[in-house]
């Protein structure tokens, strides 16, 4: 298997360069995406005189630093949603991921939530890490030890992301039980019609909140068996994905569980399941 050959020849093991400039390309234009979401709903207007989020920062930074920050904020807002339209098509792509990877961390100045941003931070440093990112929408398939860390780098970073999730959940007997997810469907079926500005942060299906959104005895064992295959695939993904023989099946699970948790929160998981969906291009050699 290419993965351990890489690791036991201390990565002089030539792997196929396309598959970080594949994940070049997707890294950019779920960044992209993600940028461009974040100007809508209130994001342009983020630290306007007057508002919560300037108060807030003037609070954690003081008023000069504040000020700064919200003087940069919209500018940055633009230059990293180029940077990253950029390079996904190829252009100067290594001054654009290093735009990219900056306009992604300035949200830690700001956002709570930070879990997406610090993956977006630790793919995006892989790629930085990689000696062939290509040019344009090209993608070389000559062999060569250009990418071979990096591709390496980044299939341990998303296995520790499923595994340690996988075990977070393990531990959590809400979860294990079905309880949570019984419940979080439950509370969002008896408030979403009062939560208007929330319109388009979720998405679970009328049907799902009418057969499994009661609470009763039945939807929660129906909640276990889902609980239940979300740690299994957690676990059993990223082996699989590094089998040939079963990677497409693996790709198809993946793609699969990603789309029902992005359903669940598709503005906040938008990232994490695009970038996440992404990286299983680097399993492959």
């Amino acid at each position: 298997m290419w993965f351990f050959d890489a690791l036991t020849s201390g990565f002089t093991t030539p792997t196929d360069p396309g598959r970080l400039q594949t994940f070049r390309i997707l890294f950019g234009t779920v960044l992209t995406a993600r940028f461009a979401l974040a100007i809508g709903q209130g994001g342009w207007h983020r630290f306007a005189p007057g508002s919560l989020s300037l108060h807030l920062a003037e609070q954690r930074y003081g008023p000069d630093r504040a000020r700064r920050l919200a003087a940069i904020y919209r500018p940055a807002l633009l230059l990293r949603t180029a940077a990253a339209l950029a390079l996904a098509a190829g252009y100067a792509p290594r001054i654009a991921l290093l735009a990219v990877l900056a306009g992604a961390g300035m949200e830690l100045l700001y956002l709570r939530s930070p879990n997406a941003i610090r993956y977006t931070l630790l793919t995006g440093a892989c790629l930085l890490l990689a000696g062939d990112l290509g040019h344009g929408l090209h993608i070389s398939h000559t062999p060569s030890t250009a990418n071979t860390w990096s591709q390496c780098l980044l299939v341990l970073i998303t296995t520790d992301i499923y595994w340690n999730s996988a075990w977070q959940k393990l531990r959590s007997p809400q979860f294990r039980t079905g309880l949570y997810l019984a419940q979080w469907v439950h509370v969002y079926g008896q408030v979403k019609d009062q939560l208007p500005h929330q319109r388009g942060q979720y998405a679970v299906p009328a049907a799902v909140r009418r057969r499994w959104g009661n609470l009763t005895e039945s939807n929660i064992r129906t909640w276990q068996l889902a609980a239940a295959a979300a740690i299994t695939a957690e676990l059993a993904l990223p082996p699989a994905l590094l089998v040939p023989q079963t990677a497409p099946y693996a790709v198809v699970a993946g793609i699969g569980m990603h789309a029902a948790f992005t359903c669940l929160k598709p503005r906040q998981l938008i990232t994490f399941s695009g970038l996440t969906t992404s990286t299983y291009t680097a399993f492959v050699s």
